[in-house]
């Protein structure tokens, strides 16, 4: 989200629910991981990020995004919950990124997959940047079956956001992708051993521990 209009439409929206659902499904996932180096792929305007941090107040977080303007954004979010000692930012298009290679314990990431012409992007950084055994949650949208049940999901969720964000919604969830077809695309990557689940009406997860 290069555009500073469509980047704080983003921030302002009322993302609360499927955010704090982020946080809480990563807790029922591992219940007894204690994250200390964590990387969030596609960190955005940063409120996954720092409802992380708050969940999870021994850790540090690193937050990837290559959106110029949301970082701006970001950076704002981090200083006013007085997170910005444990919060740090860089900005990288994947699979670029000065970041160090099986450094991070904890890997995450929120809604970005479905933005990627390539998914292996994703899969192939969280696979060079977790460190030996690392938990690994990826949270994303799921296409539905029709054109028409995206538009009724629009009307559910976001009737009350604007257009700019309706039609951002729409277009995300006729591109995101099938639980099937996720389990698909982990094996080139070699992350066989993810669970992939669908959640809710318009979600899906991805979680697990890497090898050691």
């Amino acid at each position: 989200m290069d555009d500073t209009e469509q980047a704080r439409a983003y921030a302002g929206a009322d993302f609360s629910e499927p955010h704090q659902a982020f946080v809480e499904r990563f807790a029922q996932c591992f219940p007894r991981h204690r994250p200390r180096r964590v990387l969030d792929l596609g960190s955005g305007a940063a409120d996954v990020t720092i409802r992380f941090a708050r969940a999870h107040p021994g850790c540090e977080l690193t937050g990837v995004d290559g959106a110029p303007a949301m970082l701006v954004l970001a950076k704002e979010a981090i200083v006013r919950a007085g997170l910005d000692d444990r919060i740090h930012l860089c900005a990288a298009y994947l699979p670029e990124g000065d970041l160090p290679p099986h450094h991070f314990d904890t890997l995450i990431s929120n809604s970005l997959l479905h933005h990627l012409a390539d998914p292996q992007v994703l899969w192939r950084a969280l696979g060079d940047y977790a460190a030996p055994a690392a938990a690994l949650f990826v949270m994303d949208l799921r296409r539905p079956d029709t054109r028409e049940q995206a538009a009724e999901l629009v009307r559910e969720h976001s009737a009350a956001e604007p257009e700019i964000l309706q039609r951002d919604f729409f277009n995300s969830l006729l591109a995101a992708y099938r639980p099937e077809e996720i389990a698909a695309q982990l094996a080139p990557a070699g992350l066989t051993g993810l669970q992939v689940e669908a959640v809710g009406d318009r979600h899906l997860v991805v979680y697990g521990f890497l090898p050691a």
